[in-house]
């Protein structure tokens, strides 16, 4: 009976620690598709409004002033740019959710500063005031500091292992409960580094398009016209603009979202190493 109720206990836990990770794919597959409507639509009425074009006409060139001479510029780029505001637009979302995400998981205070109140109660042989300050946390290092303070307060009373096995349930403890945290960090991660590689190529594979075009263009009507040149180089170089500030934003955005991730990282170790360090000094 008892060994049933373990079971199910840890079939409700393995399936709670998932819950994230399904929630997290779900917006994943959902907000790829949704940037993917948006950056069309966008695209075709907002861009190709035929207000921004000479004598409303989409086929013409775009007015001479205003914003509407900018977006109608930006819509004769071509059909690569309507996927390159996508692509931007997805990396604008996951930009967004994990800042939020990483700014939870940094807590309510620095790990570093909660380690260094957990070192003084523990010192004082005071558990539970340690376990109270991981609750005000309420980020990654509290998560992992508090799961392993559990343990750490159930060895204290533990009379079948001898101080060296203790150590070793406490250190696996923090262990398990870091390999469910860091995953839930990096997450989404994928999407910035793809998206800081593809977007310039993209860009790059829109302005050879367009070059085509303006050239073809050029040599099916007669005389070379330098304006006419010049507006088809302009229209296609739009495409590059938007491929490099694409992924100018993920290469930075996720060279920060890293280094964030490695200083929680090493307040969790340093967390881990203050447990063990602890509990061998003060339970011997």
């Amino acid at each position: 009976m008892a060994e049933t109720k373990t079971t199910v206990t840890a079939a409700t836990a393995k399936a709670s620690s998932h819950q994230p990770k399904k929630s997290s794919n779900l917006f994943a597959a959902l907000a790829v598709p949704i940037c993917l409507v948006i950056g069309f639509l966008f695209y075709f009425f907002v861009l190709g409004n035929p207000a921004n074009f000479q004598g409303n006409n989409p086929e013409g060139h775009p007015i001479d002033s205003g914003i509407g001479k900018w977006f109608g510029t930006v819509y004769k780029g071509g059909l690569i740019v309507p996927i390159l505001i996508s692509v931007l637009l997805v990396c604008l979302t996951f930009v967004i959710e994990r800042f939020l995400y990483l700014s939870k998981a940094k807590g309510k205070f620095s790990g570093s500063e909660l380690v260094r109140k957990v070192q003084y109660h523990l010192a004082n042989r005071n558990i539970d005031a340690a376990l109270a300050e991981c609750d005000k946390q309420k980020g990654s290092v509290g998560n992992v500091l508090k799961a392993g303070l559990k343990k750490y307060k159930e060895m204290v009373t533990n009379t079948e292992l001898d101080t060296e096995q203790k150590i070793l349930t406490i250190k696996n403890e923090i262990e398990e409960t870091t390999a469910l945290e860091l995953p839930m960090m990096e997450k989404n991660l994928v999407f910035l580094s793809t998206i800081a590689s593809v977007a310039t190529l993209l860009g790059l594979f829109g302005t050879v398009l367009g070059m085509i075009r303006a050239f073809a263009a050029m040599s099916t009507g007669g005389a070379p016209d330098s304006a006419q040149l010049a507006g088809g180089i302009s229209e296609a170089l739009i495409n590059t603009a938007l491929g490099i500030g694409t992924s100018a934003v993920a290469i930075i955005m996720y060279n920060y979202f890293t280094t964030n991730i490695d200083s929680i990282t090493y307040a969790i170790d340093e967390s881990g190493f203050t447990l063990t360090q602890s509990f061998a000094a003060n339970h011997k």
